[in-house]
């Protein structure tokens, strides 16, 4: 279990850190898969929100009552569809019914071990779907690669189903959904929200650290950006300041146009989650190796 304004130092694509308590658990999941699950109790709460591989477990250096659950750089993604705790008819993570199919104590623990079959019928709800946001140039109709309307994974075991969650077509493909949902498909830097006569989003997601560069596919790592601006901020031409303010290169052989670009406000259009805007360390590592200043 994770949410936002934890206690805890944790910083779900890196790190999970836990009491001791929890320990003997935790060690069951190295180097293994695991779920993330933002409690019910928080507003608006995402459910089971992400999957990501547990590279190994040790005590945290800062904490002495502390451990750490060190995720594999690389592993971490966030579910395309956030799924809920219970569904229209049932419990998700099914696991948690007792003898009399009452919820158990279980569902308390921070830390719990999942079956294969709810792990696989979480990744299935969390990665299904295009919703109408896949990329413009993916056409509707189409017979090859990703369809609009997924084939169900309900019969893959869960063996193979962890093989598909390094594909990087997968992974592009659920980052953008994830990104345009954040900013509600609006270009950060220019305003504009262009839905073609297709019904989909004319908005790119962007890595702000490159994954060629180590970047991780999480929605803090990404922006929405129209075409040009994409272009831009790819080549250095517009950057972010860390208090979000947009920075235009003084190499630019045409600064005023790209200015007169920019939304009235100066400032990247963030997301309303604080979770989900940029972060400090992915917006420096763009001033320092891309951004021409």
């Amino acid at each position: 279990m994770h949410r936002a304004d934890s206690v805890y130092d944790d910083v779900p694509s890196e790190r999970y850190q836990f009491p001791k308590q929890y320990l003997t658990r935790a060690q069951q999941c190295e180097g293994d898969w695991i779920v993330y699950l933002e409690p019910s109790k928080v507003k608006n709460t995402k459910g089971y929100f992400a999957v990501a591989k547990v590279q190994e477990i040790i005590s945290d250096p800062r904490n002495d009552n502390m451990h750490l659950a060190l995720i594999e750089p690389g592993t971490y993604l966030d579910f395309g569809n956030p799924v809920p705790f219970r569904d229209a008819s049932d419990l998700v993570e099914q696991g948690l019914l007792n003898e009399q199919n009452k919820i158990s104590g279980r569902a308390q623990a921070a830390v719990r071990a999942l079956s294969p079959s709810d792990f696989v019928r979480i990744i299935e709800l969390g990665l299904g779907g295009g919703e109408g946001i896949l990329p413009r140039n993916d056409l509707a109709g189409e017979e090859d690669g990703f369809r609009e309307a997924q084939v169900s994974f309900q019969h893959i075991p869960p063996r193979e189903r962890i093989i598909q969650l390094t594909n990087r077509v997968l992974r592009d493909r659920n980052f953008r959904k994830i990104v345009l949902r954040a900013y509600s498909e609006r270009c950060a830097i220019t305003g504009l929200r262009l839905i073609n006569g297709g019904g989909r989003a004319e908005v790119e997601a962007a890595h702000i650290r490159p994954v060629e560069q180590s970047g991780p596919d999480i929605v803090s790592n990404g922006i929405a950006l129209c075409g040009t601006a994409h272009w831009m901020f790819d080549r250095g031409l517009v950057g972010l300041s860390d208090d979000l303010v947009i920075l235009v290169s003084r190499q630019t052989n045409d600064p005023e146009r790209i200015k007169s670009m920019i939304n009235s406000s100066g400032k990247l259009l963030a997301p309303e989650r604080p979770a989900d805007r940029p972060r400090d360390e992915f917006l420096a590592w763009h001033r320092e190796n891309c951004f021409k200043s």
